[in-house]
């Protein structure tokens, strides 16, 4: 049996096992970086801070005035939503020119009707063209000091490399031989073709684990020997934490891999970042905050609405006013949900699936299923935190449990918090519609949430209960 090299505990040692085990030292990796590297932090600090003097440097050259101070301030959060501020693998200053002037031209453009209706468009223009010229220098600069730090190790992230094959390799060995990078590779998962000059830390399936245990900042994905659905099941699983991951695109020596801001290379070989969790991403209090005042608000001014309607439910049939029903939410932990009771009394509804034209509906019942107004006490349940305004909806324990065994991705949906109204649902995914399709466009969502895919949500939501647009009954 082959055996497998491993770096030792101090940095040049090798030792021969057949399988790699984790440093006991934590303040060193097995490259000799440091195991609790300031990276996620100290890069991007760096960045903002040298973007922060230029501008201001740029405001007290050309002329301090409330309009230039504005400018700076645009300037920096325009930079941070269009993730400037992002350290990649490879730091080159050039690559990035024509997006950073790009973002700064955009904070200039908001404010040019106000310079040209105050009088201080001289002023803004000399700043935005100091500030662009002296922000691409201190990029130049700041860049230059983070290779340094990566090279002495300082800033160096370990890393795993998910694939045994040609590419996998090539990217061991890059890694490896230019510190630069910042991305120290310390073994690779799944199966291997070959010897290899870095251990194998297990299995595709203990990707997981294995993060934990080796405490991995960076996973590259350069697939190999593994299948694309236990790739899929992996990442899913470990994108939960608090590291970066790259996917070297399928055919790119083909030349099909395409520029975009969140590709990378490591010398010629394309690296797509994948966006973190929607958990992980910084503005996801901002969207707690929005789900506490939007479903507060909603709540005080529908109150007589929302007597009314209890007052007709109440009246249309023998039962309570509300229907209380055990739902599984966010990693799989139930709470009951709260709706205008639209059926008459049963107790079948946890194992009974809803269809349209249900003749247990009620006529006040038909009326709030039509304009979705039977949802509206889950709004209690979005300030209580047990849903979100927008997210997967959630479903019944016994429904779930039947989902998750048979639809492949379906558990995935629980990453985050389920919601009022989702993507499946604008798109017309609900009631006695394909399971597999919500799956699909709940997990979508999630890998790719942002504050604007939730207003898009919110609106479209909003445009179809005004419509009716749902149909008779759901």
């Amino acid at each position: 049996m082959n055996s497998v090299r491993r770096p030792h505990r101090r940095c040049g040692e090798v030792a021969t096992l057949r399988h790699a085990e984790p440093c006991q030292e934590r303040d060193e990796t097995a490259a000799g970086g440091i195991l609790h590297p300031p990276a996620r932090w100290l890069s991007p600090t760096v960045l903002f801070c040298v973007d922060l003097i230029a501008l201001l440097v740029a405001v007290a050259i050309a002329g301090s005035a409330p309009l230039t101070l504005a400018y700076t301030g645009l300037a920096l959060a325009t930079l941070a939503m269009a993730h400037a501020y992002h350290v990649p693998i490879t730091l080159r200053t050039l690559d990035r020119t024509p997006r950073l002037v790009a973002r700064l031209a955009i904070a200039l453009v908001l404010l040019a009707p106000i310079g040209l209706l105050t009088g201080a468009t001289d002023a803004l223009l000399r700043v935005a063209a100091l500030g662009v010229a002296l922000v691409i220098a201190g990029r130049a600069v700041s860049l230059a000091v983070l290779r340094h730090l990566r090279r002495r190790g300082v800033l160096s992230e370990p890393t795993v490399i998910l694939g045994g094959g040609t590419t996998g390799a090539e990217i061991a060995r890059v890694l490896s031989e230019d510190r630069s990078y910042g991305a120290t590779p310390i073994g690779f998962v799944g199966s291997v073709a070959g010897k290899f000059p870095l251990p194998v830390l297990g299995d595709i399936n203990e990707l997981d684990s294995i993060i934990s245990r080796y405490e991995v900042r960076r996973v590259i994905v350069a697939f190999g020997r593994v299948r694309d659905a236990e790739v899929v099941n992996a990442l899913r699983s470990a994108v939960k934490h608090d590291i970066e991951v790259n996917i070297v695109p399928r055919f790119f020596d083909c030349g099909i891999a395409s520029e975009e801001p969140d590709t990378d290379d490591v010398r010629g070989i394309p690296l797509y970042r994948v966006r973190r969790a929607a958990l992980r991403a910084p503005t996801w209090m901002f969207k707690r905050v929005l789900d506490v005042l939007i479903a507060g608000a909603v709540l005080a001014i529908t109150a007589p609405i929302v007597g009314l309607l209890a007052l007709a439910v109440k009246f249309s049939s023998p039962g309570p006013v509300l229907f209380r029903q055990r739902r599984v939410g966010q990693a799989g932990r139930e709470f009951v949900m709260l709706k205008f009771r639209t059926l008459r009394h049963n107790d079948e509804s946890d194992t009974q699936w809803s269809v349209i034209g249900d003749a247990r509906l009620t006529p006040i019942g038909r009326f709030l299923r039509r304009t979705s107004l039977d949802e509206l006490p889950q709004l209690w349940n979005v300030l209580r935190g047990d849903m979100s305004l927008v997210g997967p909806r959630p479903e019944r324990p016994f429904f779930a449990a039947r989902f998750g065994a048979e639809v492949d991705g379906y558990d995935d949906r629980h990453r985050l918090p389920v919601g009022l109204t989702g993507s499946a649902q604008v798109r017309g995914l609900r009631g006695d519609t394909s399971i597999e399709a919500r799956a699909r466009c709940d997990n979508h969502y999630i890998e790719n949430w942002s504050m604007w895919r939730d207003f898009v949500i919110l609106g479209s939501t909003a445009a179809e209960v005004v419509r009716g647009a749902r149909g008779p009954d759901r």
